[in-house]
């Protein structure tokens, strides 16, 4: 008998038509001391990459699996705890780092974008929240510091490519994740909540609980345009209205009085590069270099992509354009109905570094 795809499988991907660059970065060395022939290879895929397509996926990178699962379940246990608790780490207008709640963001300047994310902009343990979730510091500082380390491999095999002195890029971006104003690179959590339809009676069934990740099952890039209010503002002006505070914290998407709801609007990521890894399909989409068509990325386990941001076009005198991206609700129920996590590591260089 003849098995019947599912919606899933008959959806076309770039990556099913093969049409995302994959590099191996397997035996490349320590930070200290790369293997030179695949800092090489590496800069020379990078560069056919980076200009084709605007990204690539990186496999055999060095970051475990358990790590990032470990870091989702610790977003996952930040989200729950109570709001009064998180209302201590929200992020302010004074810098980048904390808390965003759903419904703060809203890329395209119209539709609320319901995710829960945790900006880490410093590994000081007094910034994060080590107290009501012990051992949180500790673990996000070290997979913070294979983020790092993965960007800084890329940083000198793009360098070598462009046939400029290997430390030009990682002498600008000295700093990352130091907690001063000198740089804006960032690490983010992110955290989808499953997208649950209305009834016919009006009222949603809200799904409880946590996400479970299988091995390997690697969600989106989201750069940070700061809304232009406080966001504890509005933990202020709904102080003492428990539905306002209920919405806000909802554990499951809603779609809007007017039926639109959204994950991540249409946007360009503005520093170097972005590295992100996902726990599994979840709607990214996608428009490649010189084309005006939105397509679906697809989803290799285990792998982190990387795609140009706004700096690095002019670094590069636009040889690589920043690559227009968005998260969209998926057609497919199974997709829809589960929860959807990502890191997404924004690298910046130092920022009094010109740029030309």
């Amino acid at each position: 008998m003849l098995k019947t795809k599912t919606n899933d499988e008959k959806a076309d991907t770039l990556l099913t038509k093969s049409l995302v660059p994959i590099i191996d970065l397997a035996h490349c060395g320590t930070e200290e001391c790369p293997v030179r022939s695949v800092v090489n290879r590496v800069g020379q895929q990078l560069h056919k990459a980076l200009s084709e397509k605007g990204l690539a996926l990186l496999v055999n990178h060095g970051i475990a699996d358990e790590k990032l699962k470990t870091a989702w379940d610790h977003l996952d246990d930040f989200v729950d705890l109570p709001t009064d608790v998180k209302e201590h780490y929200i992020r302010t207008g004074e810098d980048n780092h904390g808390y965003v709640s759903p419904g703060l963001e809203c890329f395209d300047g119209k539709i609320p974008e319901l995710r829960h994310a945790f900006n880490i902009c410093t590994l000081n343990a007094k910034d994060l929240p080590e107290e009501p979730l012990p051992g949180f510091a500790d673990h996000i500082s070290t997979l913070a510091e294979d983020f790092k380390s993965l960007a800084r491999f890329l940083l000198q095999a793009l360098a070598i490519s462009f046939d400029i002195p290997q430390t030009f890029f990682l002498e600008r971006h000295s700093h990352m994740l130091s907690g001063d104003h000198d740089n804006e690179t960032t690490l983010r959590l992110l955290y989808y909540p499953p997208v649950i339809e209305e009834d016919e009676n009006g009222k949603n069934e809200f799904i409880k609980g946590h996400c479970k990740y299988s091995y390997q099952r690697c969600v989106t890039n989201l750069p940070d345009f700061r809304p232009e209010y406080n966001p504890r503002d509005d933990f202020n002006e709904i102080d003492g209205d428990s539905n306002r505070i209920d919405e806000l914290n909802q554990t499951t998407e809603r779609r809007l009085p007017n039926g639109e709801m959204i994950r991540c609007g249409a946007h360009t990521d503005y520093g170097t590069f972005t590295l992100l890894a996902q726990d599994s399909e979840g709607g990214l989409e996608v428009k490649l270099t010189g084309t005006e068509k939105w397509q679906r990325l697809g989803h290799l386990p285990g792998a982190i992509l990387v795609n140009c941001g706004e700096i690095l076009t002019i670094w590069t005198q636009a040889r690589y354009l920043a690559l227009p991206h968005r998260v969209v609700i998926p057609e497919q129920e199974h997709l829809r109905t589960r929860g959807r996590h990502s890191i997404a590591f924004f690298c910046h260089p130092g920022s009094i570094t010109p740029i030309s």
